[in-house]
């Protein structure tokens, strides 16, 4: 019908030609870059980004015009899956297995931080990449695990997100990219048994 607003239920019916396409190659580029950052702390060609992703240079280009317009969107995409994944988190666990599932989700995102952070720091430094409200995001995620925890009798009621956050954020910047996975798993086993209530701390099943 002429002159009808569109239904928004239709959205990807009424995209023009070639969105869809140009959606999809947006998302192979950026999980390509997601495995490439995980991969290595050096830095990583943008051709080989765009070949792991089955494009070409061009229209990695045309989606992110500089490396930082990449980094800032893998960085930012993959915050907000690390940020939204909490929610199914506890819907399916109890609050002290979903806080330690979650810092393993969020250990890494810290792992492919890595790989991108010479860009980054350039990127804050400069104004050419915003930057990011991360801790406070992690804030967030924690206060709602122990707000769901004082409900259920663990974590404990009475410890200020802010400084678990520290404690989370101490764990990565203590340990080396080259650090043993375990290692890093037992600290965080240690930050989740410190926030059970006194009592009932034991190792956190996985």
């Amino acid at each position: 019908m002429h002159g009808a607003e569109p239904d928004p239920r239709h959205g990807a019916a009424c995209e023009p030609p070639g969105a869809a396409g140009a959606r999809r190659n947006r998302d192979r580029l950026l999980a390509a870059a997601w495995d490439a950052f995980a991969g290595t702390t050096d830095a990583v060609p943008l051709d080989a980004i765009a070949r792991a992703a089955g494009v070409g240079i061009g229209t990695l280009y045309r989606h992110f015009p500089t490396r930082e317009a990449l980094v800032e969107a893998v960085y930012g995409a993959e915050l907000d899956e690390v940020v939204s994944s909490a929610t199914a988190l506890l819907a399916e666990l109890e609050p002290s297995a979903a806080l330690r599932a979650w810092m393993t989700r969020y250990a890494a995102f810290v792992k492919v931080k890595r790989g991108m952070s010479d860009t980054l720091r350039a990127g804050w430094a400069s104004g050419g990449i915003a930057t990011p409200a991360t801790r406070e995001r992690v804030t967030a995620v924690i206060a709602t695990m122990l707000r769901g925890g004082a409900e259920a009798g663990s974590p404990r009621s009475d410890v200020d997100p802010g400084d678990a956050t520290v404690m989370l954020l101490g764990v990565f910047l203590a340990t080396e990219a080259s650090a043993a996975p375990d290692r890093v798993e037992r600290l965080l086993d240690l930050i989740v048994d410190a926030l059970r209530p006194a009592g009932s701390r034991s190792a956190v099943e996985r």
